[in-house]
């Protein structure tokens, strides 16, 4: 199995389709002002976004997206306006993580994680 996409709520499609491409995703269905979807610049996984009424008020999902040069990008999206609440800091899990909030509040975590992605050092085998 394969995740193919994620979709999240938005109150503004076209806002967030302009803050998502400035994070570097490329769109590729415009279905204004319900719907618009994106491929990311790295791998086979889409990124949608879908008009709602209402945002939920509660602690949402939380989307990870992977960046190796994760400074470097950082810096380049500050250049372009954008503000993160945290800037990238080494975590106990072996990730690096930036933190910041789409248009409509929406949790984004840029990261590296390089090996310990898939494989940290507690991973559970088989047999487990």
């Amino acid at each position: 199995m394969n995740l193919n996409q994620i979709t999240i709520p938005s109150l503004n499609v076209e806002k967030s389709v302009a803050f998502y491409k400035t994070l570097g995703l490329q769109l590729i269905v415009k279905a204004y002002p319900r719907y618009a979807r994106f491929e990311c610049p790295d791998g086979e996984s889409t990124f949608s976004i879908h008009l709602v009424e209402k945002l939920v008020s509660e602690n949402g999902t939380s989307i990870y997206f992977e960046e190796k040069e994760l400074d470097k990008k950082v810096n380049e999206l500050q250049d372009k306006g954008i503000t993160f609440d945290q800037l990238p800091e080494d975590k106990s899990w072996g990730w690096r993580e930036a933190y910041l909030k789409d248009p409509d509040g929406n949790q984004l975590i840029l990261f590296y994680g390089g090996d310990a992605r898939k494989n940290p050092p507690w991973r559970i085998t088989e047999d487990e």
